[in-house]
């Protein structure tokens, strides 16, 4: 599988330049998104725009990868899926469950909402001394 990685302030970007993803990647793909995880930042921005087909088994890889991002307060956007692609991911069940945009700009958008999100969230933990 070839790939360029670009490293943002809050993300890493991985640009897929492989055409087709068949099955026989999700190992490498799995190995590649749980290294993201593993180091700052641990957002995840996968540009998919030289892709132009891809197999049931990469799909269903990338929605795990997502939620395992989520539980681990991490973002996960997979961004310019050709119409092909979309086409895919439509005919199935995931087209509901994973993190897609149109383009990479989106994808930093929904990364950069989300950090300021859990950033929130993380705040609202505070105790807060009230004098009665």
């Amino acid at each position: 599988m070839q790939y360029k990685t670009e490293l943002k302030e809050k993300f890493t970007v991985i640009k897929l330049t492989d055409t087709i993803l068949s099955s026989n990647l999700v190992p490498e793909l799995t190995v590649l998104t749980n290294s993201i995880l593993e180091k700052e930042p641990k957002n995840l921005v996968l540009d998919l725009s030289a892709v132009t087909n891809w197999d049931l088994t990469i799909m269903e890889q990338l929605a795990n990868a997502q939620q395992k991002f989520y539980d681990n307060n991490a973002s996960f956007v997979i961004c310019c899926l050709s119409s092909s692609l979309q086409d895919s991911l439509d005919a199935t069940e995931l087209t509901d469950i994973m993190n897609t945009t149109l383009t990479q700009s989106e994808a930093w958008d929904i990364v950069q909402m989300e950090e300021i999100e859990r950033e929130l969230l993380d705040s609202d933990d505070m105790e807060f001394n009230t004098q009665d």
